[in-house]
């Protein structure tokens, strides 16, 4: 069967959705927002074979993900392989989990290799303890919430809306530029991902919050739900000269918003040294793994 890629839209939602929730793999790729916030970064092409939903990323490079829903997969991954045959490039999934690991080797006995993709892992947290700080190990988060709240006693804390929409926006450019977004392609595409999101909002079933202080935003996260026990913050942003700022909106946005939930996921630090550091001074209660996987010889 030969698969026909094209570029996601913001209809594709309705049936990208539920093949998602089929596939129940847990893993910031396996959420709609991403793929259709970052589409035009990564170049996201989307294709549908039977109930499975198939994304190939950058179709000069490609990488595929691994497939998500249900029903045979084998008919599923030999249409992927043939693919990236006809592109004439080495066929490589992304985001393969442990347990589609088993099922790659199970299916394929010895046709793949396998590379663990540590800059992808996603971090998981629990709910519980990002919105308590408890412990001695985050007595440094309580700390700068502490400071925070000292040298900012107007604060407060807002649901993100079209009433607030705007502030976030100014906020966001004013972030890019004092991070280089100019010079630095990554912080650049992230600044269009972010507005993205806002400009989407509604339809994207997003959930947002922000920090304000002074009158101006100083903080703001957005996220939406992975499955029914986990939420995945998209984006969190604040200005590091405000000390404090990061701390807080991490905080306050899970006290409002991701309190049903059993786990939080804060996606991946690729490769970042500073990001590494700070989503692992969080203490996660687990890195979703993921391997990169590679055909050797054609199927």
């Amino acid at each position: 069967m030969r698969l026909n890629f094209r570029d996601v839209t913001l209809e594709d939602k309705q049936w990208i959705e539920p093949l998602l929730k089929l596939g129940a793999r847990a893993s910031l790729e396996y959420n709609f927002t991403t793929t259709f916030v970052w589409r035009f970064s990564f170049k996201h092409q989307i294709a549908r074979m039977d109930d499975y939903f198939l994304l190939r990323v950058d179709a000069k490079a490609p990488v595929y993900l691994f497939p998500a829903g249900q029903g045979p997969l084998m008919p599923v991954i030999r249409a992927l392989a043939a693919d990236a045959e006809q592109l004439g490039v080495p066929f490589v999934l992304s985001g393969v989990s442990a347990g589609a690991k088993t099922e790659l080797e199970t299916l394929f006995p010895g046709k793949f290799t396998f590379e663990i993709d540590r800059d992808n892992a996603d971090y998981m947290y629990e709910t519980q303890a990002l919105a308590a700080l408890r412990g001695k190990k985050l007595s440094g988060k309580r700390n700068h919430i502490n400071r925070f709240m000292e040298n900012h006693r107007d604060w407060r804390y807002e649901t993100l809306s079209r009433d607030n929409f705007d502030d976030v926006r100014r906020m966001n450019t004013l972030w890019c530029m004092q991070n280089g977004c100019a010079e630095d392609l990554a912080i650049s595409e992230e600044y269009c991902a972010v507005e993205s999101a806002i400009r989407h909002y509604g339809e994207l079933g997003l959930s947002g919050g922000l920090i304000r202080t002074g009158g101006r935003v100083v903080a703001f996260s957005i996220g939406d739900p992975l499955n029914d026990d986990t939420f995945l913050v998209h984006f969190e942003k604040a200005f590091p000269d405000v000390q404090g700022a990061y701390q807080m909106i991490n905080q306050q946005f899970v006290q409002h918003t991701c309190m049903a939930y059993r786990y939080v996921d804060r996606e991946e630090d690729a490769g970042v040294p500073g990001l590494r550091r700070a989503k692992l001074s969080y203490y996660p209660v687990m890195l979703a793994e993921k391997y990169l996987s590679t055909l050797k010889e054609p199927l």
